[in-house]
């Protein structure tokens, strides 16, 4: 994704994935909303949910790891507390050792998103933290997430 879709156009059917959370209260800052780096939060607990529940990833004992190499958020509409918040997930783009996801949050009751994301992982080798290629079981779990972007 090298620029941001069009907000009104990103609708939760657009994503293959949705999960939920709930704002948190010290997720709050000084202006009483939820403040920009928790979004972050929100983004890369849906990815890290998915893998673990889908992918069958665990963060602990496997043999790689999903090292951040890029993330990036627009903000539309501010949070606050308290408020159930959908993430919708899909993958931009699957690469051999890499994959890059699209996000969105939507608060409840809510189409069109608060805020849009990016995020690039790549896996890498837990011993040497090099970058392999991605395990076949998270490969075919990602790949039911490619999406049209």
């Amino acid at each position: 994704m090298s620029e941001f879709p069009d907000h009104l156009n990103e609708t939760r059917g657009r994503y293959p994935y949705l999960t939920s959370l709930a704002s948190r209260w010290n997720d709050l800052d000084l202006f009483g909303h939820v403040n920009n780096a928790i979004y972050y939060e929100y983004f890369d607990s849906a990815i890290n949910r998915y893998l673990m529940e889908v992918g069958g990833n665990d963060p602990l004992t496997d043999g790689t790891m999903q090292f951040c190499v890029e993330n990036r958020c627009r903000y539309y509409r501010e949070m606050g507390f308290p408020e159930r918040i959908t993430v919708g997930l899909r993958v931009a783009k699957l690469g051999k050792t890499s994959v890059g996801y699209d996000l969105a949050l939507f608060a409840e009751g809510r189409n069109e998103p608060s805020a849009l994301g990016h995020f690039v992982h790549v896996f890498v080798d837990r011993a040497n933290r090099r970058p392999v290629a991605i395990p076949a079981a998270l490969r075919d779990a990602l790949a039911r997430l490619l999406g049209d972007t």
